[in-house]
């Protein structure tokens, strides 16, 4: 693994760093609450961290995966609601700058919005029906083309911050267009008419990231609302999938780290009545921190190995190959590392003004987070053994005997 942290790296990392102490401060509330923490999408936005992935010539700070995940990293250990939803804006914000199929005026619009006029911009693929375990490429979702733009019709769901965003960025289907994998990827104004937020958005964990379903009914946008539209829109979605997925990991591992320090800490201070050392000193304890020291650095490591192949080799089989692995072992680590936090804190940490609480409810929601464990295994498994999609069996009975299973 060649890959090396900068000194620039280093400074955004700082700067993450003391975003995240002062969201710290409110992160408890905010869950309880699960309300939007519109302090922190402000004090991001002041920091410069909405263009974080525009690149720099279009006048953005112009930094990778790389950058991203170790900022996702600091930014979740103060609020892991926060990182992931903001998370959204540059999950989409980056497929967009980075895509051939983009025309260059969109991306100049795009830039401009974000970085200039301080945008925040939601990303909202997900639907009720589509399932993350055999990955649903094409929306339900459809736009019909009107005088002057579209109109929109489909129901939303998990769209983070979708009551604060500026614009929702969606995939509808062309009502037009004949071709099975068509579709288009529009921008939805906050205000536009025909558009509906459904609070139903009450959860484990993550619940100050406010993911509520959204209602389009005849939802009318304008023409340069259009991103992107192709006849096949799987190369787009596949080509962005280090933006689109494998950024949300790195919050993950933050929630991980966030648990180790906290009980780090927790076993260091205890002491028993009756007894001359801590809880650090009791066997059990050492032997418990030293494994989730070890899922922590592995998880870690594949994290940024695979956000810096993303910088350095773009989206090549091996690479998409290390974002699942990632995924698969920080979800699978976070959920560990969480679990025994909670163990070693004791009845303490089962009380909502435990910290560790919280980390353990946001840490469960790492295996189903798209793409979900066994999805990730599965698209491993054809990477590595070099199988086309189209020679294996789906898992499920598909109306489309002509393909295999989707990997993204």
């Amino acid at each position: 693994m060649e890959f090396h942290i900068s000194e620039e790296h280093r400074k955004l990392q700082h700067r993450a760093r003391r975003l995240a102490a002062d969201f710290a401060t409110r992160a408890a509330q905010h869950d309880r609450d699960a309300t939007d923490p519109v302090e922190n999408y402000a004090a991001l936005r002041d920091a410069g961290f909405y263009g974080l992935n525009v690149p720099a010539e279009l006048g953005g700070a112009g930094v990778g995966l790389f950058g991203w995940s170790l900022a996702a990293e600091e930014l979740a250990q103060g609020c892991a609601s926060t990182a992931l939803s903001f998370n959204m804006h540059l999950s989409v914000v980056g497929p967009v700058m980075e895509s051939p199929l983009v025309a260059r005026e969109t991306k100049e619009r795009l830039a401009k919005m974000v970085v200039h006029e301080g945008k925040l911009i939601g990303g909202n693929f997900s639907e009720p029906t589509t399932s993350g375990l055999v990955g649903t490429a094409v929306p339900l979702a459809r736009a019909r083309r009107v005088d002057g733009g579209y109109r929109i019709t489909g129901r939303k769901a998990f769209a983070s911050m979708i009551a604060v965003a500026d614009f929702c960025m969606v995939m509808a289907r062309p009502e037009e267009t004949a071709p099975p994998a068509a579709a288009m990827v529009l921008l939805v104004p906050r205000d536009a008419t025909g558009k509906r937020v459904d609070k139903v958005w009450d959860t484990l964990g993550m619940r100050a990231t406010r993911s509520d379903a959204m209602t389009l009914d005849e939802c009318f946008v304008s023409d340069d609302a259009l991103i992107v539209r192709a006849d096949d829109i799987v190369p787009f979605r596949r080509h962005g999938a280090n933006w689109f997925w494998g950024s949300y990991t790195a919050v993950y591992l933050g929630i991980a780290v966030a648990a180790y320090k906290t009980i780090a800490a927790i076993v260091k201070e205890r002491t028993p009545p009756g007894y001359a050392q801590s809880l650090a000193y009791h066997p059990d304890v050492r032997r418990h921190v030293a494994e989730m020291s070890v899922d922590l650095e592995a998880a870690r490591l594949l994290t940024y190995h695979a956000a810096w192949l993303s910088d350095t080799e773009g989206p090549t089989p091996a690479t998409v190959a290390a974002l699942y692995r990632a995924k698969y072992f920080v979800g699978e680590a976070v959920t560990r590392i969480t679990r025994t936090a909670m163990t070693l804190g004791g009845a303490h940490a089962l009380f909502k003004t435990s910290p560790l609480e919280r980390l353990f409810r946001d840490g469960a929601v790492a295996p189903v987070q798209f793409p979900p464990r066994d999805f990730c295994l599965a698209s491993l498994g054809l990477l590595e053994l070099g199988l086309d999609p189209a020679d294996v069996l789906p898992p499920l009975k598909t109306d489309r005997p002509d393909v295999g299973p989707i990997v993204r």
